[in-house]
């Protein structure tokens, strides 16, 4: 048996497959490379770009960082950069959309993949992928004209005056509409995966199939659930060019009226930003090295949330 082994290893065909493997694993580890140097190339010119106006010796004049972080105005033509009420706007933003989105998208991925009949599932879960698919900028058209049209007949019934139906709660429920895919999409992959031997067997100690669903199957599925929330939230302080179409532009803050316009890390540097230079267009670079360590923190606290949930006796 070994002089056969040790004559398959010696031959031709035996050292072709050895070559064949070893050519495809060096490319896919360029593959990995070069999308590592990709990540790294686009962190490190943020951040030359965005470090540039607090260092001494900028051409247009060094900017004091502190101010810039908590600062609670941000006007452009008069020069004063503060992103510290947007960085809280941008938060509110985000985690009220995931809010109103994430119950929804689990209970729909929920029954999708464990209640529906399978044409139904089927055909829901198809609608979902639809959803997803949709252009960013498809989704803006649709909440300037629909739902900034529902907020501001909603602020009417309730005497408060909008700014046209732009305000921080049209921001809200429309990134609640777009992140909602992602998030039921990964659910529905990871509920399904949960083993059908630990629904059987906590059926089997009695307990009935929504007790099952919600303490067994979701409770199984949290990793997968909450990696799609990482996601949509990502997705949610992410989002330039829809958010710009319904948020306002407000130039101080934070914003905690639902009914009042708003402004977000992300519309901050979009708007704008081909008709400016100088330390206006600089300045937008910084802003997005905040809004890569909002996403960073926002991440870290969700994945905490995880670890917690389902944890606990």
């Amino acid at each position: 048996m070994r002089t056969e082994l040790s004559k398959y290893k010696n031959s031709k065909r035996y050292k072709s497959k050895i070559r064949q493997d070893l050519f495809f694993k060096s490319i896919f580890q360029l593959s990995a490379l070069l999308s590592s140097m990709m990540i790294v190339i686009i962190i490190v010119f943020i951040l030359v770009k965005g470090l540039q106006p607090f260092i001494a010796g900028y051409q247009y004049g060094t900017r004091n960082f502190f101010e810039f972080l908590v600062g609670l105005v941000y006007r452009q033509d008069q020069g004063i950069y503060g992103v510290g009420f947007i960085v809280v706007n941008t938060l509110i933003s985000g985690f009220g959309a995931l809010l109103i989105s994430f119950p929804l998208a689990v209970l729909t991925a929920l029954f999708i993949a464990k209640i529906a009949p399978k044409r139904l599932a089927d055909a829901m879960q198809t609608v979902v992928e639809l959803l997803a698919s949709i252009p960013s900028v498809v989704y803006g058209v649709f909440a300037a004209g629909s739902i900034t049209v529902m907020v501001k007949n909603l602020g009417a019934m309730l005497s408060i005056q909008t700014a046209g139906g732009s305000s921080l709660l049209a921001v809200m429920l429309l990134l609640a509409i777009m992140i909602y895919p992602t998030i039921t999409s990964l659910a529905i992959t990871s509920i399904q995966a949960v083993p059908e031997d630990i629904q059987h067997a906590s059926l089997a100690l009695g307990a009935t199939t929504t007790q099952t669903n919600f303490k067994v199957v979701l409770t199984s599925a949290k990793s997968g659930i909450f990696a799609g929330a990482i996601l949509g939230l990502g997705r949610a302080f992410g989002e330039a060019t829809a958010v710009s179409m319904v948020a306002g532009n407000k130039l101080f803050g934070p914003t905690f009226n639902l009914f009042d316009i708003t402004r977000t890390l992300t519309s901050t540097i979009l708007t704008g930003l081909k008709e400016t230079t100088g330390v206006d267009y600089d300045i937008r670079f910084s802003a997005g090295i905040v809004l890569m360590i909002v996403i960073l923190i926002s991440n870290l606290s969700i994945n905490l949330l995880k670890n917690r949930i389902g944890s606990q006796k």
